[in-house]
This record gives C-alpha cells, sequence and structure tokens, in this order.
C-alpha cells in the first residue's frame, strides 16, 4: 500500500523535527512525506532541507496560502491512493502510521479516524486541554469528528468533496472537510486508541489558548455549519448559540432584579450553579483541587472568546 503524508506548517521551527524524526522512526515508513510551507519567516524552510538530505522521499513546496490551500496543494501532487495528515506540533507514536493504515485492507472504509493525546504539566494546562480537544474520557468511536492532526483517508474522498473549502483562511477547514464527509456518507473507522501526541498544547497559555477559542469559533461560524449528523444538536454552533442564549437571560434576569421583579438571591444562586457547572461536567476529567478552582474561570473567559469569535466569523462570511 502506497502512503503520502501531507502535511502544511507555518512557522513550525520548534516542532518540525520532532515530528519528521517521529515519523521515519515509526514501524512503518510512508511511501513519501509532502510538506507546503505557508511562507515561513523563521528555520522551517531550512530544517525541512535538512531532513531531506537524509530522506530522499520528503517532498517540499513553498507557496503562501491559507491552511486549507496548503492542504489541497499537498494532497494533489500526492501519487498515493491513501493520504495520511498530521499536524506540525504534533509527535507520531512508533505504531501511528501502520495502525492508522491498517483498516484500509477493507476496501469498503474511507476514512479512519485516529486521536491524539494532549500532555500537561500544570492544573490550568490540563483545564485548558478540556476546553481546547476531547479528552480521552469523552472520546465516542460513533460520533468523533475527525480531524487533520491525525487521520487518512483515500484520495477519492477528497476528489469526491472537492478539497478542503479554501474560502476559510483560519481554522474550521477541517470540521467542514470531514462534516461533508459524513454527508456523503463515506465509511468512517474510528480507532480511539491510535493515536499521535499533540506536543503544542504542553506550550499553551491562558492567552495563547482564549486566541484558539476565539479562532475555532471563527472557523465554524465561517463553515456555516449548523446541524451535523452525527452530532445533531450538539453542534458546534448550536452550542455556540446556547451560550448567548445563557448570557442573554442572566442579563434579563439582572434587570429584572434591579427593577424589584426578582429577589437578588435568585440571582446569586443562579450564579453559583454556573459556576459549579463546569465542576460538575468534567469531575471525571478534573480530579485535582487546583483544576477544580481553574473550571470556572476558564469556563467563563472561554464563553467571551468563543463569543467574540463566532461574531466575527459571522461578520466575515
Amino acid at each position: 500500500m502506497n502512503i503520502s503524508i501531507c502535511i502544511t506548517v507555518l512557522n513550525e521551527e520548534k516542532g518540525i523535527g520532532a515530528l519528521l524524526d517521529s515519523i521515519f522512526a515509526g514501524s512503518k515508513k510512508p511511501t513519501e512525506v509532502i510538506i507546503v510551507d505557508g511562507g515561513s519567516k523563521d528555520k522551517t524552510v531550512e530544517i525541512i532541507r535538512h531532513y531531506q538530505k537524509k530522506y530522499r522521499n520528503i517532498k517540499l513546496l513553498i507557496e503562501k496560502g491559507s491552511i486549507a490551500h496548503g492542504r489541497n496543494t499537498s494532497i494533489e501532487i500526492a501519487e498515493s491512493d491513501v493520504i495520511v495528515q498530521i499536524d506540525s506540533g504534533c509527535i507520531a507514536k512508533p505504531d501511528w502510521l501502520e495502525k492508522i493504515t491498517e483498516p484500509f485492507v477493507n476496501k469498503n472504509v474511507d476514512i479512519v479516524a485516529g486521536f491524539y493525546e494532549m500532555p500537561a504539566s500544570t492544573p490550568l494546562q490540563y483545564v485548558l486541554n478540556v476546553f481546547h480537544g476531547v479528552p480521552p474520557q469523552r472520546f465516542n468511536p460513533r460520533t468523533f469528528i475527525p480531524s487533520a492532526r491525525s487521520v487518512a483517508f483515500r484520495k477519492a474522498v477528497w476528489e469526491k468533496i472537492g478539497g478542503y473549502n479554501e474560502k476559510l483562511k483560519g481554522a474550521g477547514e477541517d470540521t467542514l472537510f470531514f462534516y461533508e464527509a459524513v454527508k456523503n456518507n463515506f465509511r468512517i473507522v474510528r480507532v480511539g486508541e491510535v493515536r499521535v501526541i499533540w506536543e503544542e498544547v504542553k506550550n499553551l497559555t491562558l492567552k495563547s489558548a482564549l486566541k484558539k477559542f476565539f479562532n475555532y469559533a471563527r472557523g465554524d461560524a465561517g463553515s456555516g455549519i449548523w446541524w451535523n449528523p452525527n452530532k445533531q444538536l450538539a453542534s458546534h454552533n448550536i452550542k455556540v448559540s446556547l451560550i448567548f442564549i445563557r448570557y442573554f437571560v442572566g442579563l434579563l434576569l439582572v434587570i429584572l432584579s434591579l427593577l424589584g421583579y426578582i429577589s437578588p438571591l435568585v440571582i446569586f444562586v443562579l450564579i453559583i450553579l454556573y459556576l459549579i457547572y463546569p465542576i460538575y461536567k468534567w469531575r471525571d476529567v478534573i480530579r485535582s483541587w487546583q483544576g477544580k478552582l481553574w473550571l470556572p474561570v476558564i469556563q467563563i473567559l472561554s464563553d467571551f472568546a468563543v463569543m467574540s469569535g463566532f461574531v466575527s466569523g459571522i461578520l466575515g462570511r
């Protein structure tokens, strides 16, 4: 089976070497590795060219453009029937490539969705991770939406869908792509035990995390996905809409309290319940008391980051 690993990078000098090392140290070797650089200003290209001297099957193309454009370009020039994607900032586990391509022995399989681990070293990072990705405790083999961070699919899938939507300039391009895959009834095998290590999240700070929440929400709004065949009413955009409703109702209740129609005690109890809500929601994931203290704070900050990102995405459509 010929396999093309397609990677899109931009200013990834800190992670691209570790990623390539992990790919070529794996139990299964790719036929080719295609990297599209979107115009890096750091040493990313220099590092990749150094690896090309050792691994002749690395192809590098420098072409400015969005993430979606980079993904499409790499897949377009790929010579294999099976496309595998992993993002810089991740590290492939030794058996990752072998396991994520194994299901294609069955000719009826179109897409294989791998999973990822999110390392953390502080209580704050553990909490940021549950808002940033899917914890392993919440992986659902029936509804998990594939991510370009760890996925494989037949090139024919990409051709039928029409590639990644290049109108989306930031995040959200893979969400829309795999939404279309679900809508077109491609057969997806979800393998939660086949993982990459998402090393990038170890460097998350509160500021960088909120920026990502903003960008993800903007991308989701730009994608225009409201009803997901798998997620149904739990689609990202419906969830964001519910956040708006919660805060609107909360503001309305505060106004009614100031006008004397509702007791301030009711408002106080509702605020306390909302602060307790994320602690209850993530009780099986966040167990340290430090993490539990961070949960209400990150919940509120992420709410506002997501709402502002959503508005930006709607206005930018």
